[in-house]
Formats: C-alpha cells, structure tokens, sequence
C-alpha cells in the first residue's frame, strides 16, 4: 500500500496545514478519499471547481488538446489561444479589450501591478483594508493581512491600506504618484465582505476624473461565482484592468488579466513561459462554454439565496451574520471557526475559512439541490451543539 501521506509529509515542503484526508476522487460537487469515504465538497478548490470536479467537456478538450499541441510559447500564434482571447472580450466589461495569459490569480496581480506603472509613470497603489491579492512579492505587498507578510518585509513599496466600503477614506490615500486603486468587489479570503454599489461607483468616478487606473481583482469571484459572470456586473463597473484566475478554466491552472486600450504595453515588458498555452486554453474555453449553456451565473443566484434563507430559518445562536452573494458564503460566528470546520469535516462536508471566526462556502455551481440540503443540515447540526 503507498503511504501518501507519508511522502506528501517526508517529500513537500510543510506550507499547508493538512486538514488529514487523501481525496483522490471528484465528481460534480462530491470528492472521495483514499478509503472510499466521500463528502460534498463546498470548497471547490478554494473556488476553482465552479463546473464541478471531472467536467465531462472539459475533460474531453483537454484529451483532445492534450494529444494534438501542449505548449506554444506568445511568439507564435495559436488557434485556442486566439478563440480564448476572442472569448474573455466578449464576455468581460465593454471597457476591456485585450487579455494577457498567465498561470495564477497571482501572477495576474502582478502583471497588473506592472502594466499599471508602466502606463501611469506613476509607482504608488491604494488597496483595501482585509484586502487578499496573493502570496508572490508584488501581490503579497498588496495584501492586507500582516501576518501573511511580516516575515518577508521588506516588501514592494509604495502600497497604502484603507477601510474597504469607505469613499472618503480612499480620496485622501491618493496622491500625485497613485499609479492605480486595487480592490476585490467581493473580499473572500477577507471574510465574504461585500462591497457596496455606491462605494464602487463613486471609486469608479473618482478614478477617471483624476487619472487613476481601477484594477478590480476577480480571481475567486469571476466566472459565475457571484450570481453574474462577473462580480463587477452587480454594479456596472468597467475597470481599466481585471485580474481572474480559479473559475476560469476548470481546474487547470490559468489566470489572466483583461485590460482597456488605455494600458499601454510593447514587447518584451513582461512574459511567461506557460501563459496561455493550448492545453489551459482549450480548458478554459470548454469550461466558459458550459458556464454560459447552463446558466450557472443564474444558478449560483438561485441556490445562493436558498442556502441564506434555509439557515435564516434555523435557530443558530452562534452566528453573528451570514454573508452571501450567489454561491460564496461567509457565515460569521461569535466564537473561532476551525473547530466547527473540523466538525463539518467529520459529518462528511468540506468548507473553509475567511478568517478566524468566519466559515466560507464556495461549492460547485452545479451542486445539486438534494446535497445543498444536506449542507444546511450538517451545519444547523453542527452550529447547534452544545460547547463540549
């Protein structure tokens, strides 16, 4: 018998707190470990799997692809590049036009950061307080958290942090020298806080009267998470760059950042090896295409809202606020939440925090209604126990 574990222990370097279960089975919104033992899976990948764990179409694109061209760098053109490229345009803000190819929702942020100093001349950037961008140097500088930072100071400089929802707070961080406003419509890793439409719009304004690039970061709201495509349709925002990643190719790592004509870039500024290669863009072009066939924008609106109003019904003394927005969940308790995801664990469902205090559900969008019962089951049982 292979010993996983003990290699994953021995082998890797220990940056993940294990949470003690080999999956190695998915299939919609169910996994199974190594002892046949399943769960319904309301993690997803931190938020990638929004298709559901082994898509039938995006497995088949991907065989084809995978027995046809793996790997073409950006000095040639490619068929499913190009169509992807095509795709994000269509899909994305009338603002955005062009899309550069990468591999995370991290190196998203960090091009992003770049393609804005380069356009503006300017170095500085206003970013959010709870504010989660990623853990590379440039996008860990525009994270708020200190404890994700603090032992690898000194980072990127030039970041200033204000209260996310408060206008004002944000007009006076801008300086001569802001080069741009980074902020998540949604903040997840944050704690599911949502942002308020005349909060985004009056960014919105004040950025375009004064020269200011909006780069919105959707990398684990994008692709149907939220209820709309994109999180930033709830407000009819047209940010000048959008950063995705999780949702967008079915689980095959990809991100991208889509731009306007106003961010101005020439060859050799900035690159990747993989970004956009044909097996990840032929993926993400069969996992969009389901998106839009099924209507899973529209069915994470819908099974959003039932899960909110289920649990609203339930007596759960321990719950201070249940934050929803389609299918990402924060539920907000009195008291830290690992125990309680420990517990949900052991009934057979897999959440994940936003912070010490907040559980997050972020399950396929094609989770069925019969297993979404069973979640607010599980969690009214679990949320309900008497403290040991």
């Amino acid at each position: 018998m292979n010993n996983y574990r003990q290699y994953e222990d021995q082998f890797g370097i220990p940056l993940f707190v294990k949470r003690g279960l080999t999956l190695v089975k998915g299939k919609n919104a169910v996994v199974w470990d190594i002892s046949g033992k399943k769960y319904i899976d309301c993690a997803a990948g931190h938020g990638v799997v929004n298709i559901g764990h082994a898509n039938e179409a995006v497995a088949k694109a991907i065989g084809e692809q995978a027995q046809t061209l793996l790997t073409c760098t950006g000095s040639f053109y490619n068929d499913k590049r190009a169509l992807l490229l095509k795709k994000l345009h269509e899909i994305t803000p009338a603002s955005l036009s062009r899309s550069f190819l990468c591999n995370s929702g991290a190196e998203a942020i960090e091009a992003a950061l770049k393609f804005a100093r380069f356009t503006s001349g300017k170095k500085r950037f206003v970013c959010a307080m709870r504010g989660f961008h990623g853990r590379t140097m440039g996008a860990l500088s525009a994270t708020h958290n200190p404890n994700y930072k603090k032992d690898f100071e000194p980072l990127i400089p030039g970041f200033t942090f204000v209260p996310f929802n408060n206008f004002e707070k944000l007009e006076q961080a801008v300086t001569e020298d802001t080069a741009a406003v980074l902020l998540e419509v949604v903040q997840g890793e944050g704690g599911v806080h949502i942002g308020k439409k005349d909060y985004f719009l009056k960014v919105q304004e004040f950025c375009k009267k004064n020269g200011i690039l909006l780069i919105i970061d959707e990398v684990q709201t994008g692709f149907g998470r939220t209820g709309k495509m994109f999180a930033v349709e709830h407000f009819d925002l047209q940010p000048d760059m959008m950063c995705v990643a999780k949702g967008i190719a079915g689980g095959i790592p990809m991100g991208a950042v889509i731009c306007s004509d106003g961010i101005l870039l020439k060859p050799g500024k900035h690159g990747s090896t993989f970004g956009g290669n044909p097996l990840a863009c032929a993926a993400a072009l069969a996992s969009i295409e389901f998106i839009e066939k099924n209507d899973l924008p529209g069915q994470a609106e819908e099974k959003g809202a039932y899960i909110r109003e289920q649990l609203l019904t339930k007596s759960l003394p321990r719950v201070r606020e249940i934050r929803q927005i389609g299918l990402m969940i924060g539920i907000e308790l009195k008291e830290k939440a690992q125990p309680f995801i420990q517990a949900l664990q052991e009934e057979g469902v897999i959440v994940i925090p936003a912070g010490s205090t907040v559980i997050r559900l972020l399950p396929p969008l094609t989770i069925e209604y019969e297993l979404l019962d069973i979640v607010i089951g599980k969690l009214t049982k679990v949320l309900s126990r008497e403290r040991d």
